[in-house]
């Protein structure tokens, strides 16, 4: 009953911010399609653009709904522009939990006190989104941790009893996809059920508070001695599923730019740090922040680490293996180098296309892409706009593009916009080039080679001593192998041989035969003249 008045509910929201009109267009002719119609015409949102509408309605059905549409946004290659670029704009707006369940669901994983674990502790929230809230502390010293004595710490909290609610949106949202699948070829274009699916478990990882936190580790570890960013350190004693207790980061949110610009900030060199940053990320670790949004990015205003970024919330992240590596760097030169047969063969040589693909017919795709853009200094070219572009294409080409990649590709577009917003003149290629260059370099040049042996080093030691008995077992196997091989041999002959004496005795006797009928007849003919 509850999940029949929810999807109501959803029906009605729908309606009232004029959605009914898109799911009409997709229905093939007929009653459902005539109903439809007549409740479009008295719609209340039916003037608004669709992305617009589409975007109210996720906002209205709440902030499950909207951190699917967070996630859809990512899908440029299957939305439509307009669509994608007002999905982006959905922010969480999620009121607090009281404080009183807060400090219950704190002490529950901590098995201690609020006060035995903390000096002080801000029940009030400073930061709540959809999937769990944040406060302020300070820690107590221990005996196994003297040195936490005086540390100001965050302390995330996972919502309470969000699971039953997102696992009932989540069946609707299957129930919806199935319908939209159905209703059309358009429908079916967009995969809805594999998207509820991506998203299925981009929330589920984020429920596990332990998971982020391993993350925000390792990348931490990464950058220990960076000098452009810092992530908070974890307290490992103190996380937990459902809670994590970080290092508290100090400064301002980098979307407040008024503030950065009045304490002196450079935001050309923040700029060009923060792409490096990514790039950084993306290709020499395969490991990169991927919800960078102002809420999860500050810069510190400290005077030993003024102007560095502060990276938080580590719930998304993207991974990319070798591959994946090689085939964005080597795709990214190739483009800036205008060698769009390059670009078409990496594609087929990723395996994405299917081999039977024209290299000449993706070639002049790609060059239709491309070229436009080099009408343009370097500085306005988009390299998230780029690739979204060539994702596009590839779709003609029946290519099924990797979530991680669509997943970077939403993150680049995230940090452009943050770069440029700090810096209009940015040439984004003239900073990300040599990290590229230097990371093809490193993995394809001599330089990969003389790595790759360091790496297999342990292993070539390993095997080298026990090659003489390899290769002696292995001329051992040979040679059995082989008097097994002249075994045969020899049997086959000697059943060959046995097979032609039987076949001579039997010509022998035939002709004996033969020779004798002859004769008789021979004899007889004589015997009678």
């Amino acid at each position: 009953m509850r999940r029949i008045a929810r999807l109501c509910y959803i029906f009605f929201t729908a309606w009232r911010f004029g959605l009914l009109p898109l799911l009409r267009d997709v229905l093939k002719p007929g009653l459902r399609r005539s109903l439809l119609s007549v409740l479009c015409w008295i719609s209340p949102g039916k003037h608004l653009p669709r992305g617009e509408r589409i975007r109210l309605t996720l906002e209205k059905l709440g902030p499950i709904f909207v951190k699917f549409g967070q996630v859809l946004s990512t899908r440029r290659d299957l939305l439509p522009e307009d669509i994608a670029n007002e999905l982006a704009k959905l922010q969480d707006q999620v009121p607090p939990f009281s404080n009183e369940e807060s400090r219950r669901l704190i002490e529950e994983a901590l098995g201690q006190s609020i006060e035995e674990v903390f000096v002080s502790f801000d029940a009030t929230p400073v930061a709540s989104a959809s999937v769990a809230q944040v406060h302020f502390g300070v820690l107590r010293a221990t005996e196994k941790h003297p040195q936490w004595a005086g540390q100001a710490v965050a302390i995330k909290v996972l919502r309470p009893g969000i699971l039953p609610v997102i696992d009932g949106d989540l069946a609707l949202m299957y129930d919806l996809a199935k319908i939209i699948e159905k209703s059309s070829e358009d429908g079916r274009r967009l995969k809805p059920r594999e998207n509820v699916a991506e998203f299925d478990t981009y929330l589920h990882d984020e429920l596990d508070l332990m998971r982020e936190a391993a993350n925000a580790s390792q990348l931490r570890r990464y950058f220990v001695d960076s000098k452009k960013l810092m992530i908070p350190e974890m307290y490992w004693d103190l996380c937990h599923t459902n809670v994590i207790v970080m290092e508290r980061m100090y400064g301002i949110s980098i979307g407040r730019t008024a503030e950065l610009q009045a304490a002196g900030v450079d935001f050309k060199k923040l700029a060009a740090d923060g792409v490096e940053i990514f790039f950084t990320q993306v290709f020499e670790y395969g490991f990169f922040h991927a919800d960078m949004h102002p809420g999860n990015i500050m810069i510190s205003l400290e005077p030993e680490t003024f102007g560095r970024f502060i990276s938080l919330d580590f719930g998304i992240v993207g991974a990319l293996s070798e591959s994946d590596k090689n085939y964005l760097a080597l795709n990214f030169l190739a483009f800036f180098n205008r060698d769009y047969r390059r670009v078409a063969e990496l594609h087929i040589e990723s395996g994405w296309v299917p081999a039977e693909t024209r290299v000449e017919e993706l070639e002049g795709a790609v060059r239709s892409v491309c070229e436009p853009y080099f009408d343009r200094p370097l500085k306005e070219i988009s390299l998230g706009i780029v690739l979204m572009r060539l994702f596009q294409t590839s779709r003609r080409f029946k290519v099924e593009i990797q979530p991680q990649l669509t997943l970077l590709q939403k993150t680049l577009l995230n940090v452009e916009g943050l770069a440029r917003q700090l810096d209009p003149d940015l040439d984004l290629w003239k900073t990300a080039k040599p990290i590229l260059e230097k990371w093809v370099d490193k993995q394809l040049g001599w330089r990969g080679l003389i790595d790759g042996l360091k790496a297999e080093a342990p292993m070539w030691a390993k095997i080298l001593p026990t090659l003489p008995r390899l290769l002696a077992d292995t001329l051992a196997q040979a040679s059995q192998q082989q008097k097994k091989v002249e075994s045969g041999e020899l049997e086959v002959l000697k059943a060959l041989l046995l097979e032609e004496r039987r076949t001579h005795r039997l010509l022998v006797g035939a002709l004996l035969f033969a020779g004798g009928f002859l004769a008789g007849i021979l004899i007889i003919t004589l015997g009678v003249h």
